[in-house]
């Protein structure tokens, strides 16, 4: 056989996204969102270190609607990547693997990460008064 009859593998065109797949490739994005996510944290210490008018620089981006967004991204990422983090160690002791199974817990892991980013901005801005 020669190289250029090989059979060729299929990708990404060729298969139809399953849960599975689409919640493996959310979890992977969340983790690098979680780093990039770390970094800002650090950049928010540092500017706090740095004095107040680099503390005020930094409140202020992150107070923007462009900072909260990123802020919003940040904290569903950390709740996503948690719960499916808690459906792969249920994986890891045999249980779900099941069809019907995988397809509820990935739609619960979505759905309980999104309650959880929701209920703690709700906190966190009753906490804050509004601001």
């Amino acid at each position: 056989m020669t190289p250029g009859n090989r059979p060729l593998s299929p990708h990404l065109q060729i298969y139809r996204p399953q849960i599975t797949s689409v919640l493996s490739i959310l979890h992977r994005l969340t983790g690098v969102a979680l780093a990039v996510g770390g970094l800002l944290l650090t950049y928010w210490l540092v500017s706090a270190a740095y004095g107040p008018d680099a503390f005020a620089r930094a409140q202020a981006f992150l107070a923007s609607w462009f900072g909260r967004l990123i802020l919003f991204g940040f904290t569903f990422s950390l709740f996503y990547h948690l719960c499916n983090g808690i459906r792969h160690l249920a994986w890891d002791i045999g249980w779900g693997f099941e069809l019907p199974k995988l397809r509820a817990s990935g739609i619960a892991v979505v759905v309980v990460s999104l309650g959880l980013t929701v209920v703690s901005w709700i906190a966190a801005y009753s906490v804050a008064g509004g601001a």
